[in-house]
């Protein structure tokens, strides 16, 4: 049986989606391209409703069956919006996906989370996508992946470095991901800096990037994460998203760190690593942001000046408490979105 996998979303879901196609493979299914496909698996993405609504016309478009797994099959019941779907699956039961399609099974859910590492992977060409874990520990009030992902759970430092001394043997670049790396190892007594000292100690030419990790978890180990980021294995690049440049905001979306902690981040990192690139997200029009707190985010980009910025427009989310909140004019938001990428250059 011949097997297409669109994937939609972030970098743990495109690793997903490279275990999924390794498991595949492994039980006998061929990948192909959508046009010779008999079945398309789709890794989907419910972070922002712009993807949500991506996913389900490109769903409804397909004349082939569909199994539908990733986060949105677990955020929405959407059964009703995707007819043509023939299975669903979620994150915790890609391992399962095999028996589900050779089985006819409508639903495959569980809230038991697989162990990603050293199972059958199929893995782009340039970057090695590692995971350190599944999950996160904040409850920020905008965020729906927390239905998906659950809390924390970290792998197990042994198990991480096994994998990436096996793909340093092809890859030069290893891409360590989780929905928070900053969290990782904190429900199974290590830390991210632990685990980073071990990787930058093995042997081999290549090259560690760290995914996003949220600011009040950089805050605890500050010091010794800018000695691992001064090792010449680490990609000079700290994703660190501060959402807004209003205290005020930052509280009312359940963010456990101030804008002065932030700054506090950047220049410790700007002052120890002068050619660190700093990359930052930014939510522009979430429901209680005043014309004062949006201009407190303008102030704040136009001192830090980062070298990347990722902007969002706020759109509210099903299941959150942002949703719940009195919304503010789609006018508003996208003309202040307007404004940040005029006033931001980068």
């Amino acid at each position: 049986m011949k097997v297409f996998i669109k994937t939609f979303g972030c970098t743990l879901n495109k690793r997903d989606s490279e275990n999924i196609a390794g498991i595949l493979k492994e039980q006998g299914f061929t990948l192909s391209q959508e046009k010779q496909a008999d079945i398309i698996i789709v890794n989907s993405c419910g972070v922002k409703s712009k993807t949500q609504n991506r996913v389900i016309s490109y769903i409804t478009k397909q004349t082939k069956p569909v199994y539908l797994g990733g986060c949105l099959s677990a955020m929405l019941d959407l059964k009703s919006l995707t007819p043509n779907v023939k299975g669903y699956f979620n994150t915790n039961t890609i391992k399962q996906l095999t028996s589900q399609i050779k089985d006819n099974i409508l639903e495959n859910y569980s809230t038991k989370k697989e162990n990603r590492l050293n199972i059958p992977i199929i893995r782009n060409k340039d970057i090695a996508i590692i995971p350190i874990s599944q999950g996160c520990l904040g409850n920020c009030t905008y965020c729906s992946v927390k239905f998906a992902r659950g809390s924390l759970k970290s792998y197990k430092e042994k198990d991480i470095l096994k994998e990436i001394k096996q793909a340093i043997k092809i890859h030069k670049t290893i891409l360590l991901t989780s929905q928070d790396t900053g969290c990782y190892g904190q429900d199974i007594n290590t830390n991210l800096c632990s685990l980073l000292k071990k990787v930058i100690e093995i042997k081999g030419d290549f090259k560690v990037k760290l995914g996003m990790a949220n600011p009040e978890h950089i805050l605890t180990m500050l010091n010794q994460l800018i000695e691992i980021y001064k090792d010449n294995k680490m990609i000079k690049i700290l994703h660190i998203p501060v959402q807004s440049g209003s205290n005020k905001v930052l509280k009312e979306m359940g963010r456990k760190y101030t804008v002065e902690q932030f700054k506090k981040i950047v220049k410790e990192f700007r002052k120890n690593i002068p050619e660190i690139h700093i990359l930052t997200d930014i939510i522009v029009g979430y429901p209680t942001e005043s014309k004062k707190d949006f201009q407190a985010t303008i102030n704040l980009l136009q001192e830090i000046k980062p070298e990347v910025l990722n902007t969002s427009k706020f759109a509210s989310r099903p299941k959150t408490k942002a949703s719940r909140l009195k919304q503010l004019k789609s006018e508003v938001v996208k003309e202040r979105s307007k404004i940040i990428h005029k006033k931001i250059k980068n």
